[in-house]
């Protein structure tokens, strides 16, 4: 009994690809998911874009990788939000799997919904609106083809692909009071490296004129707040059960990429103040002091995880004790 429970104990886990295969066998329903999902993204290959001003195509799946890929690319992350939720979707395959799954009639209303959307998206030539429908659709497909438990259980990851949703032709509204909150910050604790910084709106510069930096809309750090609150997301719905602590790690997201912003910032006006304009346009551009923003911005993200983490309960110790 002993030898049977050792030689059971020492086998191996299977690989990646052997437990894939268990796993997909064991998912009911694949058949139908995959047939509609097929039939949902034609749709919006063949009818999903109506403006072809913009770019000719009448795939809004094209339009899509356009908006990743063209401008500064400051929503390019939504090419990688797809194979995060996939990867996601793997971490909780066992939950998921362990769920009463089944074919639930009453998603046909959402995906009903997603319809109309889609087709007021396509009617008013709002390609983000189609965008919303097309997600909307395949999570209606999922809770067809699986039920509202797996609806219920996989709403993160799946409320990632929010992120796929390209906002920076549309971000003035939140690049604009980035620029200028930056702009304050940056103008207000110079003087305490002894650096004279006169802001001018969103531009900042030195008393006698020999460097001047616009904080434009590229640099407003949209990508990085972009960045920094997919991560908290991340890591909120990981780490936590308690919904108003995964709120308040999305919500910690902002400051703490004005924080990262601020921190690029002073390197390129400390840079300009010791070497001239061109000292600090070298910082302004490497892609090394692009990264700056994130650092502080993680350490954020993990010391607000460490604070709100649920502490063990000391075996033997009170749960009030008293002060000696």
């Amino acid at each position: 009994m002993n030898g049977k429970q050792d030689s059971a104990a020492a086998a191996p886990a299977p690989g990646f690809g052997a437990e894939f295969l268990q796993c997909w066998e064991r998912l009911p329903n694949k058949g139908l998911f995959l047939s509609l999902f097929a039939a949902w993204l034609l749709l919006f290959h063949f009818l999903g874009n109506c403006t072809f001003g913009y770019i000719d195509t009448a795939s809004l799946l094209h339009w899509m990788y356009n908006a990743y890929e063209s401008g500064d690319k400051s929503d390019e992350h939504g090419l990688f939000i797809p194979a995060l939720v996939l990867v996601l979707f793997w971490w909780k395959r066992k939950q998921l799997l362990a769920l009463p799954n089944r074919v639930w009639s009453p998603a046909l209303l959402l995906l009903a919904f997603a319809l109309v959307l889609h087709s007021v998206g396509y009617l008013v030539q709002q390609q983000r609106v189609s965008i919303v429908a097309l997600f909307v659709g395949v999570y209606a497909l999922m809770g067809l083809a699986w039920g509202p438990a797996w609806l219920r259980a996989s709403f993160f990851p799946f409320f990632l692909v929010a992120f796929c949703v390209p906002i920076a032709t549309i971000g003035e509204p939140i690049t604009f009071p980035l620029r200028i909150l930056v702009c304050k910050i940056v103008a207000a604790i110079s003087p305490i490296l002894g650096i004279d910084v006169v802001r001018s709106g969103t531009a900042l510069s030195n008393a006698s004129g020999s460097y001047q930096y616009e904080v434009a809309a590229a640099c407003s750090g949209l990508r990085s707040v972009v960045a920094i609150l997919c991560l908290s997301t991340v890591y909120g719905f990981i780490n936590f059960e308690k919904n108003w602590k995964r709120m308040l790690m999305i919500a910690a997201a902002f400051p703490l990429a004005v924080v990262g912003n601020v921190i690029r910032m002073m390197f390129i006006i400390v840079a300009a103040e010791i070497s001239g304009q061109s000292a600090g346009n070298y910082v302004h551009e490497h892609w090394f002091f692009s990264l700056v923003p994130y650092v502080p911005a993680i350490a954020g993200v993990m010391a607000l995880g460490y604070w709100l983490r649920d502490r063990p309960l000391v075996p033997g110790l009170p749960l009030n004790p008293k002060p000696v």
